[in-house]
């Protein structure tokens, strides 16, 4: 069972390719279509399933989805609509798809994809990888092993209620801000996760980091930071090797 099909639910866009969860490598195209608008469950579902007829696709799959996921259950909707909360979410794909799905917090699933294969990749101590996209995702790693559902872009900061409305990668273009005044803001939020946290490596992945050169001179934390290895493919092989995982025969 080496060859897996992950699936990336975003607020604003569902990838998903077939991953060779040894080797983190890609098989195929890429296949993208946008998040229905508004994301209702039965919806979203609906384009998890033309993902996998796309790939003509049997066997386990792994699925991200940015909420906290607790036993293929969301807990929370942040980014999506609120008929999310108490969705049996793994139940629902799964009748939609005919196949086993996993479904897990999309940032944990990036960070488990960057220990596995990227930047992250034999480090030891603690780990912090943060995604920036539309919200900010957090996943927390000691020693290689995940904290899951940390959800620090939730955190108040700043003044906000919570501090993706004011530092994720889509406040950039939403305020207009130059690429120093938006590193500047994610800058005074890594600092205070330094303080909490201590951390000894920071990974900075979501499509912005394909732009890494324009920002990061913007970031003073006293921490190692580097851009996420795998970009903003690290959801979809991150579910995929959570899937082998799981579905694996000795559990």
């Amino acid at each position: 069972m080496s060859t897996i099909l992950g699936i990336d639910i975003g607020g604003s866009g569902i990838k998903a390719n077939l991953v060779d969860t040894a080797t983190g490598e890609l098989r195929a195209e890429r296949f993208k279509l946008p998040t229905p608008d508004p994301s209702l469950p039965q919806e979203v579902a609906a384009v998890v399933g033309k993902m996998v007829e796309h790939f003509q696709y049997q066997g386990p799959v792994g699925c991200t989805f940015p909420a906290i996921v607790k036993d293929g259950v969301t807990l929370s909707a942040a980014n999506v609509h609120k008929s999310w909360i108490g969705c049996r979410a793994a139940e629902l794909f799964g009748s939609v798809t005919g196949q086993q799905v996993l479904v897990v917090n999309d940032a944990d699933a990036a960070g488990v994809a960057e220990v596995a294969f990227g930047a992250a990749r034999e480090r030891s101590g603690v780990v912090v990888i943060l995604t920036l996209g539309t919200g900010i995702g957090s996943a927390v790693f000691l020693d290689g092993r995940l904290l899951p559902n940390t959800e620090f872009g939730h955190l108040q900061f700043a003044g906000h209620e919570s501090v993706e409305d004011w530092a994720a990668a889509s406040v950039k273009d939403t305020e207009n801000l130059s690429w120093a005044a938006w590193a500047s803001r994610l800058d005074a939020f890594l600092q205070h996760l330094d303080k909490v946290l201590s951390p000894d490596l920071i990974v900075l992945g979501g499509g912005v980091s394909r732009k890494w050169e324009k920002w990061a001179h913007g970031l003073t934390v006293d921490v190692e930071v580097v851009p996420a290895a795998l970009r903003n493919e690290a959801g979809i092989v991150g579910a995929a090797v959570l899937a082998a995982r799981h579905f694996a025969p000795d559990g």
